[in-house]
């Protein structure tokens, strides 16, 4: 008997409840879920490998922990999905491009491992951008699964370079997913597609056994339905891990009381990023999120990143790194594999880029570090947009808004907060996309809150209390 929507729709904590009270049992819910993958993967090029042996073992192992009343964490028995960067013991792992397509690892990564731990059960490998975006792309379909299919309207992106994870989430093909982020990874696919997604502070969640892109920034997280199960999946994965040389050491517990009223917190936010600095499509589902905050009680200070070219260090930072990680492939004869020419231009060049630019982009980032320290100093989050506008066409050249997010701040110029994307990533600093509405033409569009280091219950808390008042992060996709 097939599972009926409102619980495939669910949330991780509903579902949580459900298997606790042996109302349903992880294999039947881990089979609904194989299905939905195997027959709707495919029409979003979502789908990089299913593991449905793994998946039905771990499953019936769940259940019977359930039978003897034991339960190790709210994530026992509730299958998701992994980004395809994520080392899977004898699964592959083709980093979504080509020349990995046979890839196989004899190890767990260490996010998967403590899944494992929790009692989660990975049902699949899911999609992704090939090399996550490394060197650039100039086309949605630079992937070895295709182009990311968006649920709400298959003509449109689901994101990168978690795309699989974005639009699997979404239209309930996994309750939640694990992505990664470099700049925008998390936060993008989560927007396009609807759903909420966590970026954690660098260093709280290991990288053991993930895609190198770039050392100093990469940073793995979960794309869930709400934020309270963002917060159920990081409590699971945070932590220190001696094979990862970034590891904080610090873990991250779910508490229900973050310990301060809302009216005592402060939001930065600037009123030019509702008004003018978003997409025209997407300002009157902003400018609505916007009251919704001001009716949480917080208060609401008005704040602008000081101008500095946030944009341009961080695609330096990516662009030396990602081309040293990758240097062999790139001097190798599988190069040619790679199907997009500006990702293979920008690939070859980063190999190119002098030490002085590399070092004079880090120096910028100590830079950027310290203004946002004293930012934060001030509030205790920050409030702009997720994403400038709703999901790109398919077939839409992604130049343009590449060159947007590159170009250094004019004189004078009131850019808001527009440029928080970039500089909480060079700051490391944590962040959430939440839904908060849909254009005219039924595309998502999302919010972004940024936190001080280490201070992802903040965000947790503002957007569970947002979601308790709206609930575009029930929305479905059409059939």
């Amino acid at each position: 008997m097939s599972l009926p929507d409102d619980i495939l729709f669910a949330t991780v904590a509903e579902q949580a409840e459900l298997l606790k009270a042996r109302k349903i049992s992880s294999l039947e819910l881990t089979r609904a879920y194989l299905e939905r993958l195997e027959k709707q993967g495919p029409r979003y090029n979502a789908l990089a490998a299913l593991t449905t042996e793994l998946a039905t073992k771990r499953a019936k192992a769940a259940d019977d922990y359930f039978k003897r009343d034991r339960v190790r964490s709210p994530l026992q028995g509730v299958p998701y999905g992994a980004k395809d960067l994520l080392a899977a013991k004898g699964i592959p792992t083709t980093w979504g491009a080509e020349p990995y397509r046979s890839q196989v690892f004899d190890f767990d990564a260490t996010v998967i491992r403590k899944l494992e731990r929790a009692g989660a059960v990975l049902a699949a490998k899911l999609a992704m951008v090939e090399l996550a975006g490394g060197g650039g792309y100039r086309f949605p379909s630079a992937s070895l699964f295709g182009p990311g299919r968006n649920p709400w309207n298959p003509a449109y992106w689901s994101g990168g370079s978690s795309s699989g994870s974005g639009s699997a989430v979404a239209v309930a093909l996994v309750p939640f997913a694990i992505g990664s982020e470099t700049w925008g990874s998390i936060l993008t696919p989560a927007s396009y597609c609807g759903i909420t997604g966590l970026r954690p502070t660098y260093g709280l969640v290991s990288r053991h056994g993930a895609m190198a892109l770039s050392w100093t920034l990469d940073k793995i997280g979960p794309m869930c339905r709400s934020a309270e199960d963002c917060a159920l999946v990081l409590h699971a994965i945070a932590g220190k891990d001696s094979q990862d040389p970034a590891s904080s050491g610090k873990s991250f517990y779910y508490l229900k009381d973050y310990g301060r009223p809302l009216n005592e917190l402060r939001i930065g936010y600037a009123p030019v990023d509702f008004s003018e600095r978003a997409a025209d499509v997407s300002r009157p589902a902003l400018q609505a999120a916007l009251e919704v905050f001001r009716k949480l009680g917080p208060k609401m200070v008005e704040i602008s990143l000081p101008p500095m070219p946030y944009g341009a260090a961080a695609s330096a930072i990516i662009q030396a790194e990602g081309a040293a990680v990758f240097e062999p492939l790139i001097r190798g004869d599988k190069f040619d594999q790679m199907p997009d020419e500006a990702q293979k231009a920008g690939l070859r060049a980063g190999l190119e880029m002098p030490a002085r630019d590399y070092l004079r982009a880090m120096r910028i980032r100590r830079l950027v570090q310290e203004k946002l320290r004293r930012v934060l100093s001030g509030v205790d989050l920050l409030l702009s947009f997720a994403t400038r506008g709703p999901a790109t066409g398919i077939d839409e050249p992604l130049d343009r808004e590449r060159d947007r997010r590159l170009e250094a701040p004019a004189e004078k110029e009131d850019r808001g907060n527009s440029d928080l994307g970039a500089a909480g990533n060079l700051a490391g600093l944590p962040a959430i996309s939440l839904p908060c509405g849909f254009t005219a033409a039924n595309l998502p569009v999302a919010v972004q809150l940024v936190g001080r280091p280490f201070d992802e219950l903040a965000l947790i808390t503002i957007g569970r209390e947002f979601q308790r008042l709206t609930d575009w992060h029930r929305r479905r996709p059409p059939a």
